[in-house]
């Protein structure tokens, strides 16, 4: 009876400690895919933006002017 809480203890232990082992593993190998997803991402846009030059002022057809007016009617 004490050999099987023995190995049950036993068991349990290497079993906690795989699993924390395991998920420190995995959540290394996730931080470095997000690192990388990340530095695609910023490539991406670092293209993106160099192929098509931002606009000055607003982009939706709107003026100032028409801006100013639409936040004093709401107001």
């Amino acid at each position: 009876m004490i050999r099987r809480g023995f190995w049950l203890t036993v068991g349990a232990v290497g079993g906690i400690m795989a699993y924390r082992r395991a998920a420190q593993v995995a959540n290394r190998g996730l931080a470095r895919e997000t690192i990388r997803f990340t530095r695609d991402v910023r490539a991406g846009m670092d293209q993106y933006l160099a192929r098509h030059p931002g606009r000055v002022g607003p982009t939706l057809g709107a003026n100032a002017d028409d801006e100013k007016d639409d936040h004093d009617a709401v107001g």
